[in-house]
């Protein structure tokens, strides 16, 4: 017999190509998840759909959209994803002007909005090679992190590493949201400031964003429960 989970801390990440795969992996984990999330992959192949199917079966949705466009596009498509009702959008940190359109989209809606900050496969090199020589990962994350805070946006994605400095800068009410997951002894694969679901939960993190570490286990379901253990203990 299963626990049924009632922390939304942790967010499984649906990146499938197929509506059909992401559904049984939903299928598979069960009780162990109340929270996805539908990235671009999935977007365009009949992920919107399936945001509203989910949301119709009661769970929580983040749509990983990272939108990064001039003011009134960014803030007609933030309304259109505002009516379906899902709980997070992600947009791109790039000026104060996109983020605001974004905040008017948005409207009086729940839809909370989710600043991205550096990508957490990027290191210091990889800035370096965009032109952005003044910062480090970590210095550029709290830049942008005041940026999205000083838009109205609600809370940040950002890496582990970076939690504990942008919750003491952006204080108690800001949602951050932790992708690069990977449990003790796991593969980093291809991302480069990895961190375990326990350590970015005593860091800050409000929630954690678990993709393959479940969707590609022997046992997803087992998987994740393993996962929620870990944020229990760390909460």
């Amino acid at each position: 017999m299963t626990t049924q989970i009632s922390s939304d801390k942790l967010i499984v990440a649906l990146d499938f190509p197929t509506v059909e795969e992401a559904r049984a992996i939903v299928a598979t984990v069960g009780d162990q998840c109340q929270f996805y999330k539908v990235g671009l992959e999935l977007l365009f192949a009949g992920g919107q759909d399936l945001a509203l199917e989910l949301k119709r079966q009661g769970k929580r949705v983040f749509v990983d959209a990272k939108l990064l466009d001039i003011g009134t596009t960014v803030e007609k498509a933030t309304a259109n994803i505002a009516k379906m009702g899902v709980d997070f959008l992600t947009l791109h940190v790039c000026d104060h002007k996109t983020l605001e359109a974004a905040v008017r989209g948005r409207g009086s809606s729940d839809l909370k909005l989710l600043g991205v900050s550096v990508m957490t496969n990027l290191d210091t090199d990889d800035l370096q090679q965009q032109g952005i020589t003044q910062f480090s990962p970590q210095e550029l994350v709290l830049k942008r992190a005041q940026l999205a805070k000083q838009a109205g946006f609600d809370g940040l994605v950002a890496s582990g590493h970076e939690a504990r400095d942008i919750r003491h800068l952006v204080g108690p009410d800001y949602l951050i949201v932790t992708p690069g997951i990977r449990p003790t002894g796991a593969d980093t694969q291809d991302q480069a400031r990895v961190m375990t679901p326990g350590k970015a939960i005593a860091n800050g993190a409000n929630h954690i964003v678990v993709g393959r570490p479940i969707c590609q286990a022997d046992d997803p379901h087992l998987a994740a429960k393993a996962i929620q253990e870990e944020i229990s203990n760390a909460s």
